[in-house]
């Protein structure tokens, strides 16, 4: 009885201990392990009001024209469009907490963001226990602020000077709104939704000798045509970063997204970003060179990874994880795959490299709208890129493959750069090596099943090696859960790691060339223990949204709690010797 009486006590502290940790992640007091005071004891601090600011007309903002050194001492409220100009840098240091003011629905132009200008600068490197957030206003931090609240700000906004494939007679001249014209000039856009095409809201530079002309047919000043594109460009490090509730609309088909990367160099530092509740993209790439790694994107409304206009970095370790099916969350991708908008056949082509995803649709079958298909990998507008390794579950269609011209300019489409039979010749599409699991139809053309010839399926599936998993039936893997999105507790978890591991024999594994990290597994994460790259500070950690990714030593049955079922297991144990 003395035994057990102490056996009973041990595992009640652990539990308590487990339970105290579990509250800490709710983040109220988000940067503790850097020494940073509680977040409601920080005083608000607008960023409007700090030193340098000055007002730009035709912004709803202004620039902090001498950058910015924000701390954990204060919460910073984005009070307007906040940019960081040419030359100028903004520090963020871990355990900041940023809050997005909440946009008027009657002024969505209004919209509250971050905006790094070219050549300008963001360095905001947090830690794995010591992450920064973007958060809405009204967001306490305590993990009770609901999942559902889409939409409260605008986001953040990286500008850069790579390479894209803007034309101005496509693509221009520049419509505010979601008309698709984004050029004032070859190779010279403004973001999506933007109200004017004012300087701060350019991506990309020159490469032609051709003025170019503003909407109005009047030669931009100020921009030289002797500039080419930078694909080396940097503008900044982001590590360990949170953006929550942002992608304000401001009008259909163009909305901030979470994180926007326009014309970004390779320079510039993404990892370990998680992007919650975003009412767009959460990350949307208007052409570009930059890499990004490590990266999450938990129940947003819109396409999960979106790039266009010939983005051609490179991208590993991705997850994102849809809202469940409710008739109020939206049905789009996972991967959006464009290569140009303007459907004008420009080059260079979109020819991303992705390595190990793990993409978790809803399994929603009705379009909306500003959609042309519901599939995990939506290839169209004649993009490239080289998919592999990775894992696609509960989504209407797996793989979409955009065939009919319609409008376009020249002879082929999506379909063409991946089909080796029936293609261009070029196969610069090569989507390889992954897992679909529980979609309605694995392959699809032009969104539809019926049109896949035998010569497509045979590719697909022994070719290319896709495999093909019906139903909710992959082992140690599980894509259902349930969760109110107002109280944010999860009646059921999902689980995203396969166990064993999915093989890649016979398949292309990622490179060990500085960017890439060799990894003998399809999917995100590893099945080996220890090996998860969430950290613990990660919002779906926060809200126990997942099974299998938690590194909880009590938890020994591993399924994401730690409960009577891991003392059942371990109270046989006790007492023996671990040599």
């Amino acid at each position: 009885m003395k035994t057990k009486k102490r056996i009973s006590k041990l595992f009640a502290t652990s539990i308590m201990a487990v339970a105290s940790v579990a509250s800490s992640y709710g983040q109220s007091n988000l940067g503790s392990a850097c020494g940073c005071p509680a977040v409601a004891s920080r005083p608000s601090v607008l960023l409007s009001s700090l030193p340098g600011f000055t007002a730009v007309a035709g912004t709803y903002g202004g620039e902090l024209t001498s950058g910015a050194v924000l701390t954990c001492a204060n919460n910073y409220i984005i009070d307007q469009k906040i940019y960081i100009p040419s030359g100028k840098t903004l520090t963020i240091n871990p355990g900041t907490v940023l809050k997005g003011r909440t946009n008027l629905l009657s002024e969505p132009q209004k919209a509250t963001a971050i905006v790094i200008e070219r050549g300008g600068k963001i360095m905001a490197e947090g830690s794995a226990d010591c992450q920064i957030v973007f958060t809405a206003e009204a967001d306490n931090l305590d993990g009770t602020f609901p999942i559902a609240n889409k939409g409260q700000w605008g986001g953040v906004l990286l500008l850069g000077k790579a390479t894209n494939n803007l034309t101005y007679a496509a693509n221009g001249p520049f419509v505010v709104g979601g008309t698709g014209k984004l050029a004032v000039g070859d190779g010279l856009g403004v973001i999506e939704g933007f109200a004017t095409s004012n300087p701060q809201d350019r991506y990309g530079v020159l490469t032609s000798a051709t003025l170019p002309l503003d909407g109005t047919g009047v030669p931009i000043t100020g921009e030289l045509t002797s500039q080419v594109f930078d694909d080396n460009d940097n503008s900044g490090v982001m590590k360990y970063v949170s953006i929550r509730y942002s992608g304000a609309i401001l009008a259909v088909g163009a909305e901030i997204n979470g994180l926007t990367l326009g014309s970004v160099g390779r320079g510039t530092t993404l990892e370990h970003i998680e992007i919650v509740s975003c009412a767009d993209d959460n990350i949307e790439f208007f052409g570009g060179t930059v890499n990004i790694k490590y990266i999450t994107g938990l129940f947003g409304n819109d396409d999960m990874f979106d790039w266009d206009l010939g983005w051609s970095g490179k991208a590993q370790f991705l997850f994102g994880m849809k809202t469940d099916n409710t008739a109020s969350v939206d049905s789009d991708n996972g991967f959006e795959a464009d290569s140009d908008d303007g459907k004008s056949n420009s080059f260079p082509r979109a020819i991303p490299v992705i390595y190990n995803a793990t993409i978790l649709g809803n399994s929603k079958s009705v379009i909306t709208s500003d959609n042309s298909s519901i599939a995990a990998i939506n290839a169209k507008e004649l993009t490239g890129g080289e998919i592999y390794n990775s894992v696609f579950a509960n989504f209407k269609n797996g793989l979409n493959l955009v065939k009919s011209m319609g409008t376009r300019t020249g002879t082929s489409e999506a379909y063409h750069n991946w089909s080796s039979t029936l293609g261009n010749g070029t196969e610069i599409l090569k989507v390889k090596c992954n897992t679909f699991v529980g979609c309605t139809n694995p392959l699809t053309v032009g969104s539809s099943a019926a049109s896949v010839v035998s010569a497509d399926n045979t590719q697909f599936t022994t070719t290319d090696l896709n495999v093909i998993v019906a139903g909710n039936t992959l082992p140690g893997f599980d894509y259902s859960f349930a969760v109110n999105n107002t109280t944010n507790v999860f009646s059921a978890k999902n689980d995203p790691v396969p166990n064993p591991a999915l093989t890649v024999a016979g398949c292309p594994v990622a490179p060990a060339d500085g960017f890439f990290r060799v990894a003998n597994y399809r999917g995100a994460f590893s099945s080996v223990a220890g090996e998860n790259w969430l950290s613990d500070w990660s919002y779906s950690k926060v809200l126990g949204a997942t099974k299998g990714l938690v590194a909880c030593p009590t938890d020994l049955d591993k399924d994401g709690d730690t409960d009577v079922d891991d003392f059942q297991i371990f109270a046989p144990a006790f007492g023996t010797n671990c040599n």
